[in-house]
């Protein structure tokens, strides 16, 4: 929700869109061009940019529409509970899209992997006799090859600290704007943008790092899939979280919202404090224990 919410009766339904349909699309030209580069098939720049520039034309035209649905006037109090539920499933929707990754963390680590290495008798005798279990493992017969692991001390807990940091920036932001204060808003805005962006920076560092010098790749059995799972949609997520934020600083700086109606800016704080709950979690169980 923008400047303010209408008190017209009626309930807003937007015409039929194809936006949805362009998005689609855009995302299965990106992920096929992803996975023909992880598997080597060489078929990647033209799906990969096609894309990628879908996407990015979709983000543009669909926030477009929605930013002047809501700057006219359109949207009642009954579309602003609306869009508060949507929000709040769509969390819920992460939040189990994310326990199923973690799930697979625990399974791997805790059962799978004692089970192979003779807590259960036969499993060990019959299918890997002489494998010896722990954490991080490169599988059975050492199928993921040799590897080491990124140290949690480093880029992952400076990383921690930049996450929460952005946090309390972007809540120093929802303040001065409950206070009516831009200039201020807009600098804590831009502060957690910049905070975000320095961590997809040292993500991406850190990658460069395990592939070249750690040989810690998606090859690396079960601890690199979930590593780079877990880790790389998470990745997603915060490149995701730092364009909506950079929607909401021009916003605010063009002077949308207002001290009591401003629930885009809401929604856009309630998926970044989500990105750093994870992010807490994945320094724990992935880079810590």
């Amino acid at each position: 929700m923008s400047a303010a919410t209408s008190s017209a009766d009626h309930y807003y339904v937007p015409a039929p869109s194809w936006w949805p349909f362009a998005m689609t699309a855009g995302l299965f030209a990106l992920l096929h061009g992803v996975m023909g580069y992880l598997n080597g098939t060489g078929f990647v720049t033209i799906p990969v940019a096609v894309g990628a520039v879908l996407l990015i034309a979709m983000m543009v035209v669909w926030f477009r529409d929605i930013i002047h649905e809501s700057e006219s006037g359109l949207y009642n109090k009954q579309v602003d509970a609306t869009y508060r539920w949507g929000m709040s499933w769509f969390i819920f929707s992460e939040v189990m899209f994310f326990a199923a990754f973690f799930g697979a963390l625990y399974y791997a680590r805790m059962i799978s992997v004692p089970w192979l290495a003779g807590e259960n008798v036969l499993t060990n005798e019959y299918l890997w006799k002489g494998f010896e279990g722990g954490w991080p493992t490169n599988g059975p017969g050492s199928l993921g090859g040799e590897f080491s692991t990124i140290p949690a001390w480093g880029i992952p807990f400076l990383n921690t600290c930049l996450l929460v940091a952005s946090g309390f920036t972007f809540e120093m932001a929802h303040h001065a704007l409950k206070e009516e204060k831009r200039t201020r808003c807009v600098a804590a805005m831009v502060a957690t943008i910049a905070l975000g962006a320095v961590f997809m920076y040292y993500q991406i560092s850190e990658y460069g790092e395990a592939y070249g010098h750690l040989n810690l790749t998606l090859g690396s059995g079960v601890y690199g899939s979930t590593f780079f799972l877990l880790t790389g949609f998470h990745g997603m997520h915060v490149t995701l979280g730092v364009i909506m934020l950079t929607v909401m600083m021009f916003r605010i700086a063009k002077g949308h919202f207002t001290k009591d109606s401003h629930f885009g800016f809401e929604a856009v704080g309630w998926y970044w404090h989500f990105v750093d709950v994870v992010w807490i979690g994945l320094f724990i169980f992935v880079y810590v224990v």
